[in-house]
């Protein structure tokens, strides 16, 4: 007897009196073949929700199983490729159906004509493990792609074809496994988006992932193997923050998850980013991105699992040795999908509607970022950077509030700050990192043994501003004494000059860890001038006249990114300036009997 459909609630199709289906299992819906996962067994139905739309199935329809769990194909070909949340690629879609997706549209994963120059790395009678390289070829310009073997499989090489042009279905070698069985390998292989693929071990993290954003890198960094949030309202700048963080990173992988954003910001990354030259190569951005588009008007099912194919193709080039970061915007909307399929479902929902397991999702995610060792003896990483998009930027809401207790670094976008054209509108008051501690030794040795004393002297002027600014706002800024005015000051040069930074000047859309501790260490030195001069009698408003303080801010524009000696420069002007104050002060000051 054929297992047939007996309901259909939008994406969640159940089928009556059926024991062909396992838990996980990918099958096939309807007529059309649609993707569905099983996602409940019992003894009187199984419940599959559906990755694409169910409009048009009707009841009476067969279910086929794959007797496979739900998989991603990886392979060369993933590279500069676009797909949907499935793994199927938009390109090939398009050229099929037009604009929009149809109903049981199929297309392999990945090129299955295209031939690669292929470099086979096992010769006849090694013994191979799970996740050593077999081949190599030149998936970009700039990637290598190596094909591995499969995590689960080892054995001796019995047969390796020679180097050579190959499609990803051609044999590349032939293992004879412990038990005597034979397996042929490929260039490609499948894993399980849910099951997060295994290494030697994980080891601590000690690196920044540096970004040349100044108020990341300085004040709340992200480690490389890390995890981090961006919340922030509508408006407030969450892509244009994960778009310059995939664009400047220091990773040598970006895995872009648009999940149920709009498909004219998807658009906008694809444009930006085949335009945008990497700055490491000077190749186009896309030759080391790979970009996921779930837009809002796809189904919802395929949202929620698009997180997790992201991860997986993460996680195959962190294998390769890779340092890959991943950006997930926004992990609000796959938590929505949660709860749409969840109310399908009818269990019973926690805070807000979402359900009881969301905080367990959330941290399956987070954890799958980390550094490790690779089954293959190297090292690599997965850096995650999730967006959030708490409703009316309330931050106390359920997805914001359990995914602070995965990541380590907290970077809150105010509607304020965006409003005044103050990007990134990272609101200084409320983020934060608690990664100092594990990265601080890296900045010391690499960057200088100043750098934090630095940092902690700018967090607590920005602090300090925050008390005096409730004061200010009560009975203004004239009853202030001068000494807590030049705290003022100085804290908007620290705004405006150091934390505010433009996207489109050469000179400061990206900025060098070196070039950034030259700036602290210009504004502190020119606090501890001002501060003296304060005590000198020198009154503060003779010190903005004198274009001390926006001196200081414009510098920023002024000195290239390869020439930060020039900062000794400024140093000696702001000097002579301070000491023509100071000379004046002492003249003016009447004489003494």
């Amino acid at each position: 007897m054929n297992d047939v459909i007996y309901s259909v609630n939008g994406p969640v199709v159940t089928v009556r009196g059926t024991r062909s289906f396992s838990m996980m299992e990918m099958v096939y819906v309807g007529d059309a073949g649609l993707i569905g996962e099983v996602i409940s067994v019992t003894n009187e139905k199984t419940t599959i929700q559906v990755y694409e739309d169910t409009t048009g199935v009707r009841v009476g329809e067969p279910v086929k199983g794959s007797g496979a769990p739900l998989s991603a194909t990886l392979g060369p070909g993933i590279m500069q490729n676009i797909f949907d949340g499935i793994e199927r690629p938009l390109a090939d879609i398009a050229a099929q159906s037009g604009a929009f997706i149809a109903t049981g549209v199929r297309a392999s994963s990945l090129p299955v004509d295209k031939k690669w120059d292929v470099t086979v790395l096992v010769k006849v009678g090694d013994y191979v493990h799970g996740g050593d390289f077999i081949a190599s070829c030149p998936e970009t310009s700039i990637i290598t792609h190596r094909s591995m073997v499969p995590p689960n499989l080892s054995g001796s090489v019995v047969w390796t074809a020679e180097n050579g042009q190959y499609t990803v279905t051609d044999p590349i070698c032939r293992i004879r496994l412990d038990d005597g069985r034979e397996e042929t390998l490929y260039l490609a292989q499948k894993w399980p988006i849910r099951m997060p693929r295994p290494v030697r071990g994980r080891h601590s993290i000690d690196r920044p992932l540096i970004t040349g954003q100044r108020v990341i890198d300085t004040l709340f960094p992200i480690a490389k193997g890390g995890a981090a949030a961006v919340p922030g309202g509508f408006g407030t700048g969450k892509t244009m923050t994960q778009h310059q963080l995939a664009k400047w990173c220091d990773a040598d992988i970006i895995v872009y998850v648009g999940c149920g954003e709009r498909g004219n910001e998807m658009t906008q990354v694809l444009d930006e980013f085949s335009e945008l030259e990497d700055p490491k190569s000077g190749k186009p951005m896309t030759e080391r991105t790979v970009l996921i588009a779930n837009t809002s008007n796809m189904p919802v099912a395929a949202r929620e699992a698009s997180i997790y194919t992201g991860i997986t193709l993460a996680e195959y080039y962190r294998d390769m040795g890779y340092d890959v970061a991943m950006m997930a915007d926004s992990t609000s909307r796959w938590a929505e999908a949660l709860r749409e399929i969840s109310g399908r479902l009818e269990e019973m929902p926690a805070e807000e509607g979402f359900p009881a397991y969301l905080p367990s999702r959330l941290a399956a995610f987070y954890e799958r970022a980390g550094c490790v060792d690779t089954l293959a003896g190297g090292e690599g990483s997965i850096s995650v950077i999730g967006a959030v998009s708490p409703q009316g930027s309330d931050f106390s809401e359920p997805v914001t509030q359990n995914t602070k207790r995965f990541v380590r670094c907290f970077l809150a976008l105010d509607k304020s700050l965006a409003y005044a054209r103050h990007y990134p509108a990272i609101n200084w008051t409320i983020s934060y990192s608690e990664y100092y501690e594990d990265l601080d030794p890296y900045y010391e040795k690499n960057i200088g043994p100043d750098f934090c004393r630095l940092r902690g002297r700018m967090l607590g002027l920005l602090s300090e501003e925050n008390k005096l600014m409730e004061i200010v706002k009560l009975i203004g800024s004239d009853v202030l004494p001068d000494s807590q005015k030049v705290t003022l000051e100085i804290a908007r040069v620290i705004r405006v000059g150091f934390l505010q930074q433009n996207a489109f000047h050469k000179n400061d859309t990206y900025v060098p860890l070196e070039k950034q501790m030259w700036m602290m260490d210009a504004i502190m030195h020119l606090y501890d001038r001002a501060a003296a001069l304060c005590e000198a009698g020198v009154p503060v408003s003779a010190m903005s006249a004198a274009g001390l303080f926006d001196r200081l801010i414009k510098v920023k524009y002024e000195i290239p990114n390869d020439r930060v000696q020039m900062f000794g420069d400024v140093e000696k002007e702001l000097d002579r300036v301070c000491d023509e104050l100071l000379a004046k002060q002492k003249a003016a000051a009447p004489q003494k009997e």
